[in-house]
């Protein structure tokens, strides 16, 4: 969307890449992407038959272009469900804290809301989501619900996720290849056990990190907290979170929630993970996603080359010197291609 390709392509940005060799270049949405030219890269986050089309046509005319990320990789986030299982497949050593994601169930119809066999084991408060997660502004329509009757104000399909107080802090980890930079953020209130029994119905909002004032449960509770005095989790734990997700999901581009558990301040959840995110929100954010094209550019080069020696210095269809780093000189021709999202609030 508009706004969405405003915030992320900046002048900053643009400025920046030059100064690195790199060019952003817009994809003409109504103009066939294999036309476009030779990219060294497809930066996108659009999706649908017709865009998968038009990238693997591109690929197969562009055989050494880099496409960030994989359609296939991107499907197992827009569903809440498979987009937390993957955390349960890390294995994160050598830190003395650990992490998981709250107890959540999906709800897919009105039927199984109504059976409370369903979701007992979930202790209220929980936090109501769509199942799906596109990147739509109806995905992200959640509520925080304080007992059962409230449920029936929901909508499936959904996910119930148990609520954990933490602070009334999330921590934002941005993640763009190697490069990791977690940031903080107000988030809902703690709600006490008298507090949950107290409240009736539920409370709508569209980002935990990001509340109005009139959706806010205690306004004096955000006046009274100061989030310059929270600890950051170590920059090492998060860093090997970040590592083991990239591998896990074959993702570059995305960042995930963290919340640290009020009763155990060594125990972090995860709970959730965006593809391609606002990274602009993120101080800072040009060097890091220039950083990271130029990595993806070194590594390109570097298989171009490692294929030239093995083919016994003849070049292969696709190969162009141009791209072949000289030792004395680290410029390069770099074209970056970003794509205009078809409304689903990509950059």
């Amino acid at each position: 969307m508009p706004k969405k390709r405003r915030s992320f392509i900046r002048d900053s940005l643009v400025r920046l890449a030059e100064s690195r060799g790199i060019d952003l270049v817009r994809i003409d949405t109504d103009r066939p992407l294999v036309d476009q030219g030779a990219f060294d890269c497809v930066l996108h986050k659009l999706y649908g038959a017709d865009w998968r089309r038009q990238l693997e046509n591109f690929k197969v005319v562009n055989p050494n272009a880099v496409i960030l990320d994989s359609l296939d990789a991107i499907e197992r986030l827009h569903n809440r469900i498979s987009m937390l299982q993957v955390v349960s497949e890390l294995k994160i050593e050598n830190h003395d804290e650990s992490f998981g994601i709250p107890e959540q169930i999906a709800i897919y119809d009105k039927e199984k809301l109504s059976d409370r066999r369903a979701w007992e084991a979930l202790k209220f408060p929980v936090i109501a989501k769509p199942l799906v997660a596109d990147g739509s502004a109806k995905s992200h329509k959640m509520a925080l619900v304080f007992n059962h009757d409230a449920l029936n104000k929901v909508k499936p399909p959904i996910v119930l996720q148990e609520f954990v107080n933490h602070g009334g802090v999330i921590f934002k980890v941005y993640v763009a290849g190697q490069h990791v930079k977690c940031v903080k953020r107000k988030s809902l209130p703690d709600v006490s056990e008298e507090k949950s029994d107290s409240v009736e119905g539920l409370l709508s909002f569209s980002q935990v990190s990001n509340l109005t004032n009139h959706e806010r449960v205690d306004e004096k509770y955000y006046q009274m907290m100061q989030l310059d005095d929270t600890e950051m989790p170590p920059l090492s734990f998060v860093t090997d979170i970040a590592k083991g997700l990239r591998h896990a999901m074959k993702l570059n581009l995305f960042n995930f929630d963290v919340m640290r558990d009020s009763n155990n301040r060594n125990r972090y959840l995860i709970v959730d993970i965006n593809y391609f995110p606002g990274f602009a929100k993120m101080p800072g954010y040009e060097k890091i996603l220039t950083d990271f094209f130029s990595d993806i550019m070194r590594m390109k080069d570097s298989e171009l080359v490692k294929a030239w020696f093995e083919n016994d210095a003849s070049e292969p269809p696709a190969f162009d010197k141009r791209q072949v780093n000289n030792c004395e000189n680290d410029s390069r021709n770099v074209v970056m291609l970003t794509c205009i999202s078809n409304g689903d609030g990509g950059g």
